[in-house]
């Protein structure tokens, strides 16, 4: 008898195996706001330990080439939530009020039309939530930003600049107060918090959750207890630390809590942020880059990435070859998840998803860039971070150039990622090809 109970619980055991291999992945994508290329260990900070993000880059994967869809956050998310360049869909800076919308030449929201990831999973079988920052729309004098459940989504925990901002963080018209329930300093526990309690309700089917926390963006507002632990410090690198700390230490909550849940090796989590940083301490927040937040320089829109799924993506590995970007995530993840693309959708992304599991891949399609239609409207960063307003990507080549066609700047990447040497002149035919693609990419925007 007992021969035939221990086949009977081998059998359970195999098919219990069997429908989780079959089952598609959790994704939980983590996107940090303003968070740049040298705030990570191990992407080379030295000032703020990053032990939690650590660990997940050594049980993972993570790639030194991926680009974020903006210098800013609204038109990043935009990219992101779309795999489309954010500019098509009238969306090139932050959402502000409407007067300052039309300023920018942009829309109020985004079009609830769009493609969406979150729509396009729910559409396959995936639970979907977003919690955190939301900033495609509401907040300020629009009041009229389609719901989150217009763009795919089952549940959401938003902040002040959504269309349903969670009550517990907004007890003010504005993105934080000393008011709410929830204080600034606790508010990725309480992301994460809602993001295990999500996957812990829909844990018999797979989950789509955008955990977008919001604290590494200016005003720093630390607890008293994180802000005493580096006194030797300014004050604004000492709230930076400790917040930066804090949220470390969540995403390990986060890691942890999966793990907990027996979800481990069905859950790709994704860590990145929507754009470099502001300030950067003199530089040393965007590594060794030039650049800010702002900037279409690569320390504006070059960021870290760690992907991690034991079992599926390798431990351990470091992709310096993929140049991945915000929107090839659309196209990539639905690959992982088994889900059909729209019909009718023109991504800009390509499907790099062999990269994510480990083998890296070759883009074949340029990569594109604006910030700043005007002068006026538009924040800048100062000196050499301020870049020309558009810039184009492919292969080893980078080029930066104004949208009337003047002060053409040409990098090669593969020798020069600081972007210090403008080799324009030495390489006229590159610099024509490029500059006539990306002039007609701008000219082909609405």
């Amino acid at each position: 008898m007992s021969a035939i109970l221990q086949r009977l619980a081998l059998l359970v055991l195999v098919g219990a195996a069997t429908q989780a291999a079959a089952q598609p992945p959790n994704i939980v994508l983590i996107l940090a706001d303003d968070l740049g290329y040298g705030d990570v260990g191990c992407f080379g900070n030295r000032d703020v330990a990053t032990p939690r993000l650590d660990r997940m880059a050594a049980e993972g994967i993570r790639f030194t080439q991926y680009y974020s869809g903006a210098p800013i956050c609204s038109p990043s998310r935009t990219a992101l939530t779309t795999g489309m360049f954010p500019s098509r869909w009238r969306i090139t800076s932050f959402l502000q009020t409407k007067k300052g919308n039309r300023a920018c030449e942009q829309a109020d929201y985004l079009d609830p039309t769009a493609p969406s990831l979150a729509r396009t999973l729910q559409a396959a079988g995936y639970a979907t939530a977003h919690i955190g920052k939301w900033h495609m729309g509401g907040g300020r004098d629009v009041t009229d930003a389609p719901p989150f459940s217009a763009y795919g989504f089952d549940a959401h925990a938003g902040t002040y600049e959504s269309p349903q901002p969670h009550p517990d963080i907004t007890a003010t018209d504005w993105i934080w107060s000393p008011q709410d329930k929830v204080k600034r300093w606790d508010r990725t526990a309480f992301f994460v918090d809602q993001t295990l309690d999500f996957l812990k309700r829909h844990r018999n089917q797979p989950c789509y959750v955008n955990l977008w926390p919001d604290d590494v963006h200016t005003p720093w507002v630390p607890s008293d207890a994180m802000f005493v632990a580096a006194p030797e410090l300014p004050e604004q690198q000492r709230k930076f630390r400790a917040v930066l700390s804090e949220l470390d230490r969540q995403i390990g909550r986060l890691l942890d809590g999966i793990r907990e849940l027996s979800l481990d090796e069905r859950t790709l989590v994704i860590f990145t942020s929507d754009n470099g940083a502001l300030p950067t301490f003199g530089g040393r927040r965007s590594g060794p880059f030039r650049g800010s937040k702002l900037s279409l320089y690569e320390g504006g829109i070059r960021v870290p990435f760690i992907a991690r799924l034991p079992g599926t993506i390798p431990a351990g590995r470091v992709d310096e070859t993929t140049v991945l970007a915000a929107v090839d995530l659309f196209p990539s993840l639905c690959t992982l998840a088994g889900a059909k693309l729209p019909a009718a959708a023109a991504l800009d992304g390509e499907d790099l998803s062999r990269a994510l599991r480990g083998t890296p891949a070759v883009r074949t399609r340029a990569l594109y860039w604006e910030y700043g239609r005007n002068t006026t409207s538009f924040a800048y960063p100062q000196g050499r971070d301020k870049s020309p307003n558009l810039a184009i990507r492919e292969g080893q080549w980078k080029l930066l150039i104004q949208s009337t066609g003047e002060g053409a700047e040409l990098y090669d990447l593969s020798a020069d990622a600081a972007e210090a040497s403008n080799v324009a002149d030495r390489h006229p035919q590159v610099a024509k090809r490029l500059t006539e693609a990306v002039l007609a990419w701008r000219k082909s925007l609405p």
